[in-house]
């Protein structure tokens, strides 16, 4: 699930060799599956099976949490929260995908200006909010499960690459947002599409560190349970006593 989300949600490569009408270093990435452009409804079922792709994995994973071993300190706590951020971040992306923009501001003055007016669909501002929630949600992700692998010595390829990775992604959504500022003043896009881009890439490489580290789901980032005292004394040879 992990490794599909990772590719559905790098889709907008594809604009590389497809026609789209839009400045890749300029445009909102989300102005691809807007309503009025002509690949927009594969932009939009893209982003739905990222969204949908990376819920379940968390719902698959945050699963693994019942029982005794949740309340074991550490890695559970981080983990939970980990998962718990991927899980916000899937569902805010499947939502993005059903409230599309109505056109695209950013190469069609006509709509930036009714956009400024307040004349665009309310799914302008929902789509806003549910972006939004994306960000947060893989930022809060993908920083609570790097803890947990540094601090509880899971997931090598996390612990070794996340933190570079999650550094990247913070300077990319700074730039993304400064951008999005300065345009929304009047002061140009600042290549706005370019940061987005880049923000959107540092986490699909992230989710497909984190499926990577998993080795087909096995690893959820639980630790292993405390042997029973019955079970460590049946595997003790029968001569041996008990330390004192």
């Amino acid at each position: 699930m992990l490794l599909l989300s990772a590719l559905a949600y790098t889709a907008w490569v594809l604009e590389v060799v497809l026609s789209t009408g839009l400045d890749p270093v300029q445009a909102y990435l989300s102005e691809l599956a807007a309503e009025d452009q002509p690949l927009g409804g594969l932009f939009r079922a893209t982003d739905l099976v990222a969204g949908l792709a990376v819920l379940a994995a968390a719902v698959l994973a945050l699963t693994a949490f019942r029982g005794p071993v949740r309340a074991r300190a550490g890695t559970g706590r981080w983990a939970v929260a980990g998962w718990a951020g991927l899980a916000l971040f899937g569902a805010a992306t499947a939502a993005d995908s059903r409230l599309p923009l109505s056109c695209a501001p950013t190469s069609d003055e006509m709509c930036a200006a009714r956009e400024t007016a307040g004349l665009v669909p309310a799914t302008h501002t929902a789509h806003a909010v549910t972006s939004s929630l994306a960000v947060l949600g893989a930022l809060g992700g993908l920083t609570a499960l790097t803890v947990a692998a540094r601090r509880h010595g899971r997931w090598p390829p996390v612990r070794r690459y996340g933190p570079w990775l999650l550094g990247a992604e913070l300077l990319a959504t700074g730039w993304s947002l400064g951008a999005i500022a300065a345009f929304e003043a009047g002061h140009g896009t600042w290549a706005l599409g370019a940061g987005q881009r880049l923000q959107v890439l540092l986490v699909a490489l992230w989710l497909a560190l984190l499926a990577a580290a998993l080795r087909s789901g096995a690893d959820t980032g639980v630790p292993a349970a405390v042997p029973a005292p019955a079970a460590v004394a049946r595997a003790r040879p029968s001569g041996e006593r008990d330390p004192v």
